[in-house]
């Protein structure tokens, strides 16, 4: 019986964390279809959206265009280091806006705005959890659906996509300021090229991840935010896990919408 025991303890722990992690998944899921709900039913509370919508897109902006910037250029040097091998520099272009806008644009704008945003709801959700402030506008029969959640996940859905399009333009703008500025490329033909390439689907798809991203971002931090406990300790755990759920939806969306929506 002991050595059957020692056998099964695996299993039986491997068991429990499959468990565990669907129940998991299964209320995060209960709590955006919730989410959802809240923001199609009033009430509504517009001054709410339009404050969320401040703070997750203007705000997030600078972050987002330097880090934009940033990369498109650095992208921009190592596609053209690496066409270097096989005679092939005149890609930078193609490859570079094609590269920024369907993939590094809309994934890096989502966990850079997931670090600041998702952490700070998360961080605001727990300590109103925490001081019993979700309890008393229960009391004074003011949902807190309608009132924290809804206008979070609506302006984060809504803005996101702004950001990526703001980010990718950036990012296009660097890998052609090095290309020009270092590398030697024509501006004018380097525009050519990155027109001509840069197709409809390339921003749809950018588009459609950034609101996906948008929503994720938004519901980890409400999620754990609003379900914390357990005083300072619990809003900082729940901050951490904000972030860290963030960032594995954003990654595993990605990775769904690219291979299953625009896999063709």
């Amino acid at each position: 019986m002991a050595v059957a025991d020692f056998l099964l303890r695996p299993l039986i722990a491997l068991g429990a964390f499959a468990l565990g992690m669907l129940a998991g998944i299964g209320r995060l899921a209960i709590f955006a279809l919730t989410g959802v709900r809240a923001a199609l039913t009033p009430p509504w509370y517009p001054a709410r959206l339009l404050e969320q919508m401040g703070l997750i897109g203007w705000f997030s902006l600078p972050v987002v265009g330097l880090t934009a910037l940033f990369t498109g250029a650095a992208l921009a040097q190592q596609i053209y280091v690496g066409g270097q091998r096989f005679s092939a520099e005149s890609t930078v272009p193609a490859v570079t806006v094609i590269a920024i806008v369907r993939e590094l644009g809309p994934v890096l704008a989502g966990l850079m705005v997931a670090g600041r945003v998702s952490s700070a709801i998360a961080a605001e959700l727990a300590t109103m959890r925490v001081t019993e402030q979700l309890d008393a506008m229960v009391t004074l029969r003011t949902d807190p659906w309608s009132y924290l959640i809804a206008p979070r996940l609506v302006a984060s859905t809504l803005m996101l996509p702004i950001l990526v399009l703001v980010a990718n333009i950036i990012g296009v703008l660097g890998g052609y300021a090095l290309s020009v500025g270092r590398l030697g490329f024509n501006g004018a033909a380097y525009l050519a090229t990155t027109r001509r390439y840069l197709e409809s689907d390339d921003i749809v798809s950018s588009l459609v991840k950034a609101a996906v991203f948008g929503f994720c971002l938004a519901l980890a931090g409400c999620y754990h935010g609003f379900r914390s406990g357990g005083g300072a300790a619990g809003v900082g755990r729940a901050t951490t896990n904000a972030v860290v759920s963030a960032f594995i939806l954003i990654l595993l969306f990605n990775l769904a919408i690219t291979v299953l929506v625009f896999g063709a």
